[in-house]
């Protein structure tokens, strides 16, 4: 369908990859135009050559490399314009699957594999409104960025790249032109899972809470005491006092605990789907 977009779509996605780079927060490490040290050397491994710095790569191992592991697999000669870039761009940034599962995601009516196969091409062909499919595979590209680590020390650049891929997607989808392509600063740093901010655990809530697997938490053992004193409270206005503070302080540990369980698995939860874990996935 859009195989003449290839060379189109890679001389954009070079823009936002810029050159040589190798920022100690980068998980990707040694980069030079996308192509990280671990591909290149991969890729020469398996055509019996020496390994070499990736700031060596030349335009042919180049051109291979971003056809064969990014366009290709992302089937990006059968997608429609505008979906072939973003898709693409988003696959060299963060991995063919994450991208593919934006895009899944998006459709809301097909397999979350991060595969591109029929079904998923004929969703996108059939969907009625190409423009906001674009925003929305987007829009959850963002949200996967917004819950890695590393996304206070490169939100400008990475919200600025996808902002202007929204921007040039759009705009092949309509058949325009659309802007050229900017490079900006940290965009380029690769944006992939193993990055993830872990989860909100239960754990602390459990514990004030004394919930799960019959354990015994901090408002169960003020419990105990206030059950040992009670039969002191009606001597002793002290004790009647101090007992009267256990009460409390007990309900408002339960209270406060069951609260935080409720506000942490919540946050799981939207972390969780921001990151396309599979249901049930906790942690």
């Amino acid at each position: 369908m859009t195989a003449q977009n290839y060379a189109r779509a890679l001389s954009r996605v070079l823009v936002h990859e810029g050159g040589y780079s190798n920022h100690p927060e980068d998980p990707g490490g040694a980069t030079m135009k996308g192509v990280t040290q671990r591909v290149y050397d991969a890729y020469r491994d398996r055509r019996g050559l020496k390994r070499q710095s990736v700031r060596m790569i030349d335009e042919s191992e180049l051109q291979e490399i971003y056809r064969r592991q990014f366009w290709n697999v992302v089937k990006g000669d059968k997608l429609p314009a505008g979906f072939d870039y973003i898709v693409m761009d988003g696959a060299v940034h963060s991995g063919p699957s994450q991208s593919v599962k934006w895009l899944q995601r998006a459709l809301g009516t097909v397999k979350v594999d991060g595969v591109i196969g029929e079904a998923t091409l004929a969703a996108v062909e059939e969907h009625p409104d190409h423009d906001q499919l674009i925003a929305a595979t987007l829009s959850r590209r963002l949200a996967f960025l917004k819950a890695l680590k590393t996304w206070k020390t490169f939100k400008g650049g990475w919200s600025s790249r996808v902002e202007q891929v929204q921007d040039i997607g759009q705009a092949w989808a309509t058949g325009s032109v659309g802007p050229q392509p900017v490079f900006f600063l940290g965009g380029n740093v690769k944006a992939t899972i193993d990055q993830a901010k872990p989860l909100p655990a239960k754990g602390p809530a459990d514990a004030t809470a004394g919930a799960g697997g019959g354990s015994v938490g901090l408002a169960a053992v003020l419990d105990q005491v206030r059950e040992q004193l009670d039969p002191l409270a009606a001597g002793s206005e002290i004790i009647g006092h101090v007992v009267a503070a256990l009460v409390i302080t007990g309900a408002v540990l339960t209270i406060g605990g069951i609260g935080y369980r409720f506000f942490a698995a919540r946050r799981a939860k939207k972390r969780a789907d921001a990151l396309d874990l599979p249901d049930g996935v906790t942690a």
